[in-house]
């Protein structure tokens, strides 16, 4: 018996008095193996608590039935979703998710994912805020396939899952401009493409549909943290702005607490409409009114497209955009 912790297929066949094929065929649910010699062989297997390597197992077939989920942000409930949507559909498929936090940092983003190469995952599902060239370099040097999900490639070379960014915004501006005239536009940092491209895009849009002026004193880049929502709210008050749209749900919790404690009220005062639709819009009070999006399905339509793409299969459409709406609260009038 090994004197490590490992349990190999060796000691379960020698144990068993079977080959090591034998073994292989019993765990890999080979129907040629009589029944007395598959019941001795999992007995064996139970008591000496054998967990087959999914790597080595994968080598004849070069699949690890492996996928590996790159999230910004673990604690971020719009991600956790959008990651219980990809378990579920990896599940269905019989993939594991090995899913590896890059803590929004470029650089442990990048170790992160090769990290999932070196594991020989089958594919990746990335997730983050924008794409560094570091990572596309990493993504075009590997065949592995890769997934964006809920994060937008501006050069149209990865397959993706998100919603139509710019025209949500447009609808937020649309409506909120019917009450106001001076709306503010909080986001997270402009270097992300999804927020200095497009969502600053449908903000100028809407405005423009809406006849109001595009004016730069309106705009308020911050962190995707609730702390920095908070501080922002005597800026954006200090603005003239009597609304705004925000980029991110714990940022707007932020902000409309800010507001409490500069003495504002929210709607009265000023209305908020968010972006991501999470659980946090209705830990708050008031509740948050905000962009409505099917983040679990984000998740889920990304790994049966990275399921498709796996398997050789032709992808129909390789840019995927879900539908969105405006689910109103108690933040907008």
């Amino acid at each position: 018996m090994n004197t490590d912790d490992t349990i190999t297929i060796y000691d379960v066949a020698r144990e068993a008095g079977v080959s090591m094929a034998t073994v292989s065929r019993v765990v890999n649910g080979n129907k040629n193996v009589k029944e007395n010699t598959r019941k001795k062989v999992l007995e064996v297997i139970d008591r000496l608590d054998y967990r087959p390597n999914a790597v080595a197992r994968g080598l004849a077939s070069k699949k690890t039935t492996t996928v590996g989920v790159v999230i910004p942000n673990i604690a971020n409930s719009y991600f956790s979703i959008l990651a219980k949507g990809i378990d579920d559909i990896a599940a269905m498929y019989k993939y594991n998710i090995v899913l590896a936090s890059s803590d929004e940092d470029d650089d442990k983003e990048v170790g992160v994912v090769n990290t999932l190469f070196a594991k020989q995952v089958d594919g990746i599902i990335f997730m983050g805020h924008h794409l560094t060239e570091k990572i596309r370099a990493e993504f075009s040097r590997s065949r592995t396939p890769v997934v964006l999900a809920g994060t937008v490639d501006l050069e149209h070379q990865l397959p993706s899952v998100n919603i139509d960014y710019a025209q949500a915004v447009s609808d937020v501006i649309g409506e909120l401009s019917q009450r106001h005239e001076k709306i503010a536009f909080v986001s997270g940092p402009l270097i992300d493409d999804i927020n200095g491209k497009l969502r600053l895009n449908g903000f100028k849009d809407g405005l423009t549909a809406s006849g109001l002026p595009f004016n730069e004193g309106l705009v308020f880049e911050a962190n995707y943290r609730y702390q920095d929502g908070f501080d922002l709210a005597e800026r954006v008050l200090n603005s003239g702005a009597t609304a705004a749209y925000v980029a991110e749900d714990e940022l707007a919790a932020g902000l409309l607490n800010g507001l409490f404690a500069a003495g504002k009220s929210v709607p009265e005062d000023f209305e908020i409409i968010t972006s991501n639709d999470s659980p946090i819009t209705k830990y708050t009070r008031p509740n948050l009114s905000s962009i409505s999006q099917p983040i679990y399905d984000l998740g889920a339509v990304s790994m049966r497209m990275l399921t498709k793409i796996m398997n050789k299969e032709e992808l129909e459409d390789k840019e995927i955009i879900l539908n969105h709406g405006i689910t109103k609260r108690d933040s907008s009038r």
